[in-house]
């Protein structure tokens, strides 16, 4: 077999169709609020980007700038878009008061991957623009740089060799894509520069592969309360619209989206304009991730996070392997709907066991224990209620094998939340709650069949939907999905599945045997592993391949080809 290979620039000769536009589209809206009294740092850079009321954005980032910085990491990309915009719009006194903040104002560096890289990113770029400056640090321009780069090439390293810590969030994608746009379009040093694009490339494939219509499928690292049940309804939304042109354009756009555009020096490649929006077939994708950082109770810095997915053109499901991989806002397995419109939408099915304890928290933060979950639950509400709805816990196992999955619950005596929630849509047709035990629902082109295997009973959840409460310790669920398309009827689909073989108990922990529609038959007891995963890849599946430890992706449309090698820093792209 023939290929032709071609060595390419970084940005690549493949571009996506309307990117520009879209991405100019959100500096417009931005440039032009209704009320300029009350405009912020987003309106400045706006402006700037188009040359509009230059007097203007010089006054108002003085007024700002005046009433003190705040925000810390969240402060300093905001300015730092506006430092690069401005070719010699602002006015010296304007210029002046920014060169000021940044050496009187002492940023928090945070506690997560994505403070520490936002801060890092920053602080290396307006180092560079100033190389003569003071800086809150007390260190000069060049050390500020030599630190920064030292950081970010690290975490591009550990995520191409072991996977991203807060991976596949539907809303923190944009805080992963906006530095990486950053560096692609102002830093100077030429490798900095191309592992920046070509980071872009690695984080926009990790995102193409698992969205439905612009919606992030899958287990993720993190989310929150009403992207968990409302799942266009937050960043990775606003992306699939701009990068790719997926799903409704928002309403509201995200100001990651316009600083993300402000930079505007990367356009994807067609590549994964393909790898995105091409559902004709139905596939599985494999991904291993870590966890965040464990500051207390193991052995290892990092844990392995195990990733399935498996989507078609009707639905997505997706799982990882349970337990506690990130605090607070983990979310471990669904099944996703496709829908035509998906504003206002909840477009998916899961449960859980809602988790909550001191512990889980010590062990990812650094904090002591006498204020833990209060401090948390002051910015994550839900966190210690027994009715949420988002976060991973340690008594649940999952096993998936393509659209069937199985999660076990083994909770012990003494824990605060002993039971499981399911979140059933508002937006589901036709429940059916058969006297086999399972329970019937439409969701789109969907046909759900969820065996709860415990007794359970309904509750209302406030904005519509219900929420199915099964205290049992010992416990589980089975989900099984399939095309409409597939069967003749919605009858006949539950007769299919009430003809599954399915055996389970749960002494001494709870245990499943069941055959799916596949065809495949799923052993699965609590605490056993399901399945080898010694030789899971950092990606594998029709359109990327990552082995670990590699520093290399491979994406894969077709007769395309497009090999990212980060030991080499080349792109490399191929015809067959």
């Amino acid at each position: 077999m023939r290929f032709l290979i071609l060595l390419v620039a970084v940005s690549g000769c493949w571009g996506a169709d309307g990117y520009r536009e879209r991405s100019a589209s959100v500096v417009r809206q931005y440039a032009g609020p209704a009320d300029l009294q009350t405009a912020s740092y987003g309106t400045i850079a706006a402006k700037l980007a188009l040359g509009q009321d230059l007097e203007w954005c010089s006054r108002r980032l003085e007024e700002i700038l005046a009433a003190g910085p705040t925000g810390d990491m969240f402060w300093m990309f905001p300015v730092t878009a506006i430092a690069y915009r401005d070719q010699g719009q602002l006015t010296p006194s304007a210029r002046a008061a920014l060169k000021k903040a940044w050496k009187t104002y002492m940023p928090y560096r945070g506690d997560t991957e994505n403070h520490w890289l936002l801060y890092y990113t920053c602080l290396y770029l307006m180092s560079q623009l100033w190389p003569d400056a003071e800086w809150y640090t007390g260190k000069t321009s060049a050390e500020n740089m030599a630190e920064a780069k030292t950081w970010i090439d690290g975490w591009v390293k550990l995520t191409t060799t072991r996977g991203q810590g807060e991976y596949d969030c539907t809303h923190y994608i944009g805080v992963y894509l906006l530095p990486m746009s950053y560096l692609t379009a102002w830093a100077k040093d030429a490798d900095l520069q191309k592992k920046a694009t070509m980071m872009l490339d690695y984080l926009i494939a990790d995102y193409a592969v698992e969205n439905l219509g612009g919606i992030y499928v899958g287990a993720h690292a993190r989310t929150d309360d009403k992207m968990v049940v409302e799942k266009w309804e937050g960043v990775a939304g606003d992306f699939g619209w701009m990068l790719f042109g997926l799903g409704p354009r928002p309403a509201a756009i995200g100001h990651y989206t316009l600083y993300y555009g402000l930079a505007a020096n990367y356009e994807p490649p067609a590549i994964l304009q393909k790898i995105a929006t091409d559902r004709s077939q139905p596939y599985t994708h494999y991904e291993k991730k870590r966890t965040r950082n464990r500051w207390r109770f193991a052995d290892e810095l990092h844990g392995p996070v195990y990733k399935t997915t498996y989507v078609r053109k009707e639905y997505a499901v997706g799982s990882d392997q349970g337990g506690v991989l990130q605090p607070i806002q983990q979310h471990s397995w669904d099944v996703t709907w496709a829908v035509p419109d998906p504003r206002g939408v909840q477009n998916t099915m899961f449960a859980l066991n809602p988790h909550s304890s001191l512990r889980e928290l010590q062990t990812y933060f650094v904090f002591g224990p006498d204020f833990g979950v209060e401090a948390v639950v002051r910015s994550k509400k839900t966190y210690d209620s027994p009715d949420k709805l988002l976060g991973g816990s340690p008594y649940e196992r999952i096993y998936q094998d393509k659209d069937a999955l199985i999660a076990l619950y083994d909770v012990p005596e003494g824990a605060r939340f002993p039971h499981v929630n399911g979140f059933f849509s508002k937006d589901l047709r036709e429940v059916v709650e058969d006297a086999s035990g399972w329970i019937f629902a439409k969701g789109g082109e969907a046909l759900l069949a969820l065996r709860p295997l415990r007794a359970y009973e309904w509750r209302d959840i406030a904005g519509g939907g219900r929420r199915l409460f099964s205290p049992h310790r010992k416990n589980g669920v089975i989900l099984q999905v399939a095309a409409a398309a597939e069967f003749a009827s919605y009858g006949e689909f539950q007769r299919a599945i009430r003809a599954l073989p399915l055996e389970f108990g749960f002494e001494p922990g709870p245990w499943v045997k069941f055959r799916n529609l596949r065809g495949a038959e799923m052993r699965f007891t609590y605490g056993v592993e399901p399945v080898d995963r010694s030789k899971w890849p950092l990606f594998g599946g029709p359109f990327l391949e990552a082995d670990v430890d590699s520093e290399q992706l491979v994406m894969k449309y077709g007769g395309m080809r497009r090999v990212l090698d980060f030991k080499k820093l080349t792109v490399s792209e191929a015809l067959r």
